[in-house]
Parts: C-alpha cells; structure tokens; sequence
C-alpha cells in the first residue's frame, strides 16, 4: 500500500512551479501550492484507491491531509468520497470530523464536504452534530453545515424524515441571512438555488420570508432557477 511519504512524492514529483504561483495567488490560503490539476490529482488517486483497504485509505488520507499541502488536501478528500463503506465507515466520519476545525479556504472544504455528505446520507441521525457547526466561530465551519446537507436539498419527493430535515436545515439557513460574510450569503443560495429544481415553491416562500433580507447578490442567485 502506498504510504504517505510516497504519496506526497509522487504530488511532489507531478508540480508545476508557475501555475502554483497563480494558484497561491487565486486561492490567497497560506499554504504550499504544487500547480496540479484536480485531472493529475485524480489519477494519483484512483492508483492508490486501488490498493488500499478502506482503514488504509483513511491512514493515508490523514497523513496527506496533514502535510498542509492545498492538492494533497484535495487528494485526502477523494480517497474518502463513497457512497458506500461497509468497513471502517465511522473511522471515515471521525477523520472528516478531525479536519473540519482547520477549514480556511473555499476549495478545500468543498471537496471535503463531499465525504461528509456521503456519511450524512448513510447516517441521518449525524445531522444533529452538523446543527452545532452553524454556531461555530470559524466561518467555514458554520458554511460547511450547509454545503455537506445539499443532499436534502436534491429530493424531488422527500419521505417525512427528509422533509423534516429539509425543514430544520432551512431553519440553520434563516440565522444566516443576517451574517453579512461573503462565503456564508453564497452557501445560502447554493442551498436554495439546489432546492429550486425540486421544490421551487418551498424556495419562493424562504425569499418572501427571511430571504427578503439576503444580500442582493445571493438573492439573485437563489432565485436563477425559478420562473
């Protein structure tokens, strides 16, 4: 099984030093920049998914996670993202957890969101960890509550305990209307924007209630969708 050191060379190896300049430039997080493709990360990635258990890919996992590193970061992401994992599945949830207080940046905690989604539809009952991330001081971590429960936003024809969660998530997205924050606005209208292909009523009825006072631009957002 590939180890971490081994992992981070071959990334290593893959860098290109110009696009990592525009990457730190993009991205403004203050960490080390390789200049790869999510493309180039994604078939280091399927090569070490291969050989690895699913507890050995969340060792490795951890250890690329830790480097710091922005698309070792990306990588740790994609070898936990799957629907199913009939091993090691609370291991899965327990390394996203140990992630989440170091979110900082856009990119890095969307992919890693992507995990914990996976884990949240495996596991309902998890959303009511997620409910203490919406008070959290770190504005990622507060964003990330929306963004890793898209997937109750995706139901054209939700059961009742969809539609409860659905509810109490759209609860979490009234506090945030009055959090001016840029980012946190912008998860607002992805959530509602997602909800409008499956249920534009319930999308019109948040805007003409605690959406009224969203900013303007994720007003615009949310509302692409509706007719």
């Amino acid at each position: 099984m590939t180890t971490g050191a081994e992992a981070l060379a071959a990334l290593h190896a893959a860098a290109d030093p110009a696009r990592a300049g525009e990457m730190l430039a993009y991205h403004k997080a203050p960490r080390v920049y390789l200049g790869l493709s999510v493309p180039v990360i994604e078939s280091h990635v399927a090569e070490w998914r291969r050989e690895a258990t699913i507890a050995g890919r969340v060792a490795l996992a951890g250890a690329l996670w830790d480097s710091d590193i922005h698309e070792a970061r990306i990588a740790a992401a994609k070898l936990l993202i799957q629907a199913r994992i009939p091993e090691a599945e609370a291991e899965v949830w327990r390394e996203f957890l140990r992630w989440l207080p170091g979110f900082d940046a856009w990119a890095i905690a969307d992919h890693a969101c992507k995990v914990a989604e996976r884990r949240l539809v495996a596991q309902p009952e998890r959303v009511d960890t997620v409910e203490s991330w919406t008070r959290d001081d770190n504005r990622w971590v507060r964003r990330a509550a929306l963004v890793a429960t898209l997937p109750w936003s995706r139901h054209t024809h939700p059961g009742p305990e969809d539609r409860a969660a659905r509810e109490r998530i759209l609860g979490w997205a009234a506090t945030y209307v009055a959090d001016r924050d840029w980012f946190i606005q912008k998860s607002v209208a992805w959530w509602l924007r997602s909800l409008s292909a499956h249920d534009p009523g319930r999308v019109r009825a948040f805007l003409d209630g605690p959406g009224r006072d969203l900013r303007a631009f994720a007003r615009r957002d949310a509302a692409r969708r509706l007719a």
